[in-house]
């Protein structure tokens, strides 16, 4: 699945609000603008809550530059916010595997470069680490199997055609980014290179063949669910 876009401002067209796409023709100027702050607010939330998950919205409209009732209009609590933001993070990392799985490329090229994308993208880490702080709607769990079964096939490919060392699990690749996307620097501009930089050593650790055996089990496939469990 490829990332679509649409004629009007580049905005990408899974990032337009339910009933928002009109895939007929161009949106009015009014509906055009309230997509456009919805993409804004999406991408300021993505930022605040990958550097602090229980930060307050009011932070989200300021870094997104828009009124906090314009925000409320869009989004009536955090928890829907959340939420949004959460199945967007799903969508692109949903998008990011087919990519990957698709990749004609050779094998660890494919594998290590899918793992850049979403490492640079967020998308992944952010959907897990608000996974717990809201309510999922019925339809992210179908994306969330969708994605854990397509990680597990991009995971398997590698392994198959032995790039990715054995004793590695998918689980295990979910936790390493998860690590990697909490670096941060007050300095804003230094956490993408030095991500890319941890991430070339996690890399080197994760390809065929192993250095040795890894101590202890990796992570359950149950136990990373079970983090969605909504926290009281």
């Amino acid at each position: 699945m490829n990332s679509s876009t649409l004629s009007e401002r580049n905005i990408p067209f899974n990032c337009y609000p339910a009933g928002m796409r009109n895939p007929d023709g161009p949106l009015s100027g009014r509906r055009r603008e309230a997509a456009r702050n919805d993409v804004e607010i999406l991408d300021a939330a993505r930022s605040v809550f990958l550097e602090d998950p229980s930060a307050p919205i009011a932070a989200v409209a300021a870094r997104a530059h828009v009124g906090i009732s314009a925000l409320y209009r869009r989004y009536p609590s955090k928890e829907d916010l959340l939420r949004d933001l959460a199945r967007d993070g799903l969508r692109r990392y949903v998008t990011e595997l087919e990519s990957a799985l698709a990749d004609e490329r050779d094998p660890w090229t494919a594998y290590a470069e899918c793992l850049a994308r979403i490492l640079d993208g967020g998308s992944q880490a952010l959907a897990q680490r608000l996974a717990g702080t809201f309510t999922p709607a019925p339809d992210m769990a179908e994306l969330a199997q969708r994605a854990s079964a397509l990680a597990v096939q991009v995971h398997e490919t590698a392994q198959r055609h032995k790039v990715l060392r054995e004793d590695v699990s998918p689980g295990d690749v979910t936790l390493l980014l998860e690590t990697l996307s909490a670096v941060t620097l007050p300095d804003a501009d230094r956490g993408v290179p030095l991500r890319r930089r941890y991430l070339a050593l996690f890399l080197q650790a994760l390809r065929a063949p192993a250095a040795g055996p890894l101590p202890g089990r990796p992570a359950s496939p149950d136990e990373v669910a079970a983090r969605w469990r909504t926290r009281l």
